[in-house]
């Protein structure tokens, strides 16, 4: 049979099997093998290799562009020197997907510009690189989604929609606070995802804040005790990002820049601030105050 014959047959084959990137690079691995002499078994070796590594990198862009993350980063990018609070340890290991196969969730607290988003954005594309469906949203484009799908009648699909994905990033929680409604939406979110489904949240509010947040502290003690049940969390200090470049690039005055500083010093994070401990990985972090101060007044005898 002529080479020809042949080399088309391997060609149809490949298609037929679905192996199009092997299709297209056959003419290439077949130069390189004729130059090198390998044995039979790591010829097959190199074609697999070449298959897997171009359906991995595919899967991978798939899974980011589904994820609707905003804007490209990466763990690789955030500088830890110049966030030092930021325990990088507990970062790598998050960053290994561990967390997500355990249905555990993920706590970001800071105050604005300190990198929470860039974390957040880095983490959930480890996740993507690992295996795992990533799903990005801002606080406030989740609870209108919800609102709306209510207003529609199929709160259920949507509920179904955000609670699909292995892990469900939702960033800026707490920087407008919630209608009662959307609150209650929020928590049947949680509830549905509690034990099956990993959430990320980034949030600038202390633990004990959220009543405000959610506009009622029994429902804030109710979504707080699923979130921290089985969680991680990072306390990120220091002055933001983009304020820093600012002063650096002469564009603040000196006197914007301690006004600026000053204002921004309640959002700091100071100890006993957030409510919560940096947890280590695959610790259960405990509830705040504001958790505890409900089930006190749960527990308490009704007064005569």
């Amino acid at each position: 049979m002529s080479h020809e014959l042949v080399h088309a047959r391997v060609l149809e084959h490949l298609e037929r099997l679905r192996l199009g990137h092997l299709a297209e690079r056959l003419d290439a691995l077949l130069a390189e093998a004729a130059r090198g002499e390998p044995t039979y078994l790591d010829f097959l070796d190199a074609l697999l290799r070449e298959e897997m590594g171009a359906k991995q990198r595919k899967r991978v862009s798939m899974g980011i562009t589904i994820a609707h993350f905003p804007a490209v980063k990466t763990l690789e990018d955030f500088d830890f020197k110049a966030q030092s609070s930021v325990d990088q340890k507990l970062v790598r290991e998050l960053a290994t997907g561990r967390f997500i196969a355990q249905a555990e969730n993920v706590l970001l607290f800071g105050p604005p510009g300190v990198g929470k988003t860039h974390l957040a954005i880095g983490l959930g594309r480890a996740a993507v690189e690992t295996g795992h469906s990533v799903l990005f949203t801002s606080a406030t484009a989740l609870l209108a989604a919800l609102a709306k799908a209510e207003s529609e009648g199929v709160l259920k699909d949507k509920l179904n929609y955000f609670a699909k994905p292995k892990l469900l990033v939702v960033d800026e929680l707490g920087y407008l606070p919630f209608e009662k409604r959307s609150a209650h939406l929020f928590f049947q979110l949680v509830a549905r995802r509690y034990e099956k489904g990993s959430m990320l949240l980034t949030t600038n509010q202390m633990v004990g804040q959220w009543g405000g947040v959610f506009g009622d502290d029994v429902l804030a003690a109710a979504i707080l005790d699923r979130l921290l049940h089985h969680s991680h969390t990072l306390l990120i200090q220091g002055d933001s990002y983009r304020l820093r470049q600012k002063k650096k690039a002469g564009l603040l005055s000196r006197g914007v820049s301690q006004a600026t500083s000053s204002a921004a010093e309640p959002e700091r994070a100071r100890p006993g601030r957030w409510g919560v401990r940096a947890a280590p990985a695959r610790r259960r972090a405990q509830p705040g105050g504001l958790v505890r101060r409900v089930r006190d007044r749960r527990q308490r005898p009704a007064q005569p």
